[in-house]
Parts: structure tokens; C-alpha cells; sequence
């Protein structure tokens, strides 16, 4: 197959060793700088979205979809509503719930929590939390028994293990003999779940929802119905179809209100990740654009020969483009092979790191998230791998029109 000139000598120009060390150096240096741009790009995002993923899994795990209560006060006939609920076909599961907040006293240690009361059995259908059960299991919570499972991170706080007893207060007070006092009630630790989010693993409580009741004086009222969704990304739509089609006035809140910042923020920083590391690969670029300069300049009688054999302007441009693109690709394919291979391992290195250092990357007193996950998304990859393309193209403009204006006469004056 026949192959443009152009082409030809342009990766003859690649391949030829230079008499000009410095320009070889800076060539290197530009595909050093698009690789390791690239691959920074790859696997910053891919730890990003890793982190999207987690927040997501662990929140949206222990969080409702969607939740349903009363406008005002509690919810008394909460079966009736959760069979409408479950009557709109986007709804997967429902489950009744009684929440508030409370202190736990264990001797002289004191932490408040977030309590909620719920039904084991239901609960499992709307949340993942009996999946992460250290000690004990969710169904040991029993209706009048007072028990409690506490997060990983607050019975350590406290010094609790499974058999022991905590005092439970509320901010709700009870009138005695001896004056006005908080109610409280003791209750035995049952289990102890770990989620992997500081959040809920040092600030969640579970008790039976009777217990609950009992403990607040609801009488058969519920704080409200928690819904899960068979497509969690519907939820506004069916909470809006929930709060128009349920008979009386609800409140209905799905989670893109109540945990929207959250991914609001992970999608922000994304995009100035994005931004900032794009700038390693737009200073390679211009790597380019001084590498193609000089070669020009050391070049300018191999021009002028090439145009006294009939090379037209556009034929020289072409050429310092196909050299200056060489040094783009093969930056851009070492920086995806780097970017795919490192993004594809960070759960494997980040741990021989933190052991090798003794320091933990992530603390999770002060990160949700303490590990560090990472998700690889092709369209990530194809999106960083054009930019890279697209600059290193660029950069060839300028180097190949000056080379393309070379004057024969003026070059081979002195020659």
C-alpha cells in the first residue's frame, strides 16, 4: 500500500537520532509529562467514582429512598399507607419506623446517638444493615425485651460488648416526686453492626419499634414509612406521585433532598480534579510546541530542499505534525496502560502503602469512607485519552505553519 510522503518522512524525522541532544531530551520529557498526566487523570477519577459508588452503596444502604410521615405529629395509620405505598408498582418494599434522639449513659460515658425504632423483619426488605452485623443479629431485637444494637465505633467509645447494659435517654421529660426529669430506660446490647461510615457506625442506635413507641408514648404511631424503590435514581418522580395520589396530607421526601449534597459534592470535585490535573498534560503540550520550534529551526534546509523538489507548504505542515502527534500518542498510550493498571489496583496498593508508611491514608473519625475504592469507567478513559490526543495535536499548529514558511532562498543562503 502506497503511503503519503508526508507521512514517511514524518516518522523518519521521529526516528532519526538528533545532533541536537537538548531537543531529544525535551521530546522525552513532553511524553514523560502526557503519560504521567494521563495516567494521574485516569486514576484520580476512577478513585472518585469509586468514592461516588461507596457513598452511594453505604448511604442509600441505610437510608431510606424515600420516606413517608405525617405532616404534623406522628402517623397513625401507617399500615393503611404503607399499602398504598406498595400499591405504585415503582415501589419495591415499605417499613415502619419511629425516630428521635437520645443520649446512651454507660458509669461516668455519656454520647448522644440517633435513635430509631424499627420492625427486624421489615427492615431487612428497605436497608442492608443485618448484612453488616458484627455480633449478634438484627432479629434479636424482640418487641418488650428493650434491647439495643449499637454502631462498631460507638460501643468501642463507650467500652460496651454484647450483654451489657446501657441507659437510654430522651429529651423528652417526665414529671416525678422528685421534679422534672428526662425519661430514660435501660436497655441490654444485643448486637453490634459496622457499616464502614463514621456517620452512622458512631451515631446510629436500632431498638424494636414497640420499644420505641413505648419509650416516646406513641401509642400505635410511627414517625413515619421508609420505601425502598426498584430504581433509587426515580425517586423524586414517585415521591411526587406518592404525595398527590396518598389520601390526606403526608410529607414525602426522597433522598436526592436529603443526601443530595453528598454526590453534589463528589460530582464537583470530579470536575476541578478533572480541570486541575488536565493543565500536567497541557504544560506536556506545550512541551511540544518549544520541541517543534527548535526542530525547525535545526531543520530549516532539509525544508528548503524538500520545497525546491516540489514539497508544497501544506505537504512541510503536514509533515512536523505527523512528528509532533508521534510524541502525543505514544505519551497518551503509556498513560493509559499506566492509568489502567494503577486505577485497577489501588485496593490492592493502598494497603501495602499505609502498612509500609504505619500511617492510614483515610482516618475514619474525620472520612466517611476509609479505605480507598476506585471504579475504572471506559467512557472516563476515551474522554482523558481524546483530550490528550486533541492537545497534542494542537500543540503542532504553530511549530508546523513557521515550518511551512520557510523561505528555500533564505535558508540555503549560507549553505
Amino acid at each position: 500500500m502506497r503511503h503519503p510522503y508526508e507521512l514517511f518522512a514524518g516518522l523518519r524525522y521521529t526516528r532519526a537520532k538528533r545532533r541536537n541532544h537538548f531537543i531529544s531530551f525535551i521530546s522525552l520529557a513532553s511524553m514523560l509529562g502526557i503519560g504521567i498526566g494521563v495516567t494521574a487523570l485516569i486514576t484520580v477519577l476512577s478513585v472518585m467514582n469509586g468514592f461516588e459508588r461507596e457513598l452511594r452503596t453505604r448511604i442509600l444502604g441505610m437510608a431510606s429512598h424515600a420516606t413517608i410521615s405525617a405532616y404534623q405529629g406522628s402517623l397513625q395509620d401507617w399500615p393503611g399507607v404503607a399499602s398504598a405505598a406498595m400499591a405504585d408498582k415503582e415501589v419495591e418494599a415499605v417499613a415502619p419506623y419511629v425516630e428521635g434522639e437520645g443520649m446512651l449513659r454507660l458509669d461516668s460515658g455519656l454520647s448522644g446517638t440517633l435513635l430509631r425504632g424499627i420492625v427486624p423483619e421489615e427492615e431487612a426488605k428497605v436497608s442492608e444493615i443485618g448484612t453488616h452485623m458484627k455480633v449478634g443479629e438484627l432479629t434479636d431485637l424482640k418487641a418488650g425485651e428493650f434491647k439495643i444494637v449499637l454502631g462498631s465505633e460507638l460501643a468501642e467509645t463507650l467500652g460496651v460488648i454484647v450483654g451489657d447494659k446501657v441507659d437510654l435517654m430522651i429529651p423528652v421529660a417526665s414529671v416525678t416526686p422528685a421534679g422534672v426529669l428526662p425519661r430514660f430506660r435501660r436497655f441490654q446490647v444485643a448486637g453490634i453492626f459496622r457499616i464502614g461510615m463514621y456517620e452512622f457506625d458512631r451515631g446510629l442506635v436500632l431498638i424494636h419499634m414497640a420499644d420505641a413507641q413505648s419509650l416516646y408514648r406513641m401509642g400505635d404511631g410511627v414517625t413515619g414509612v421508609r420505601l425502598k424503590l426498584h430504581d433509587l435514581f426515580r425517586a423524586p418522580a414517585v415521591a411526587r406521585d406518592l404525595a398527590s395520589s396518598l389520601p390526606g396530607t403526608f410529607y414525602v421526601q426522597d433522598w436526592t433532598r436529603s443526601h443530595a449534597n453528598f454526590f453534589q459534592a463528589v460530582a464537583t470535585e470530579k470536575m476541578v480534579m478533572f480541570i486541575i490535573l488536565s493543565l500536567i498534560v497541557g504544560v506536556a503540550a506545550f512541551n511540544i510546541v518549544s520541541t517543534l520550534v527548535m526542530v525547525v529551526q535545526d531543520k530549516q534546509s532539509d525544508i528548503a530542499i524538500l520545497r525546491t523538489l516540489g514539497a508544497t507548504p501544506r505537504s512541510i505542515m503536514a509533515i512536523f505534525m505527523v512528528q509532533g502527534s508521534i510524541i502525543g500518542i505514544v505519551g497518551t498510550l503509556f498513560g493509559v496502560i499506566g492509568g489502567v493498571l494503577l486505577a485497577s489496583n489501588v485496593e490492592t496498593l493502598v494497603p501495602i502503602l499505609q502498612a509500609l508508611t504505619g500511617h492510614q491514608f483515610l482516618s475514619p473519625d474525620v472520612y466517611y469512607i476509609s479505605d480507598l475504592p476506585s471504579e475504572l469507567k471506559s467512557s472516563d478513559v476515551i474522554r482523558i485519552s481524546i483530550l490528550s490526543l486533541a492537545l497534542g495535536l494542537l500543540s503542532t499548529l504553530y511549530p508546523a505553519w513557521r515550518a511551512s514558511r520557510v523561505q528555500p532562498a533564505e535558508a540555503l543562503r549560507y549553505e
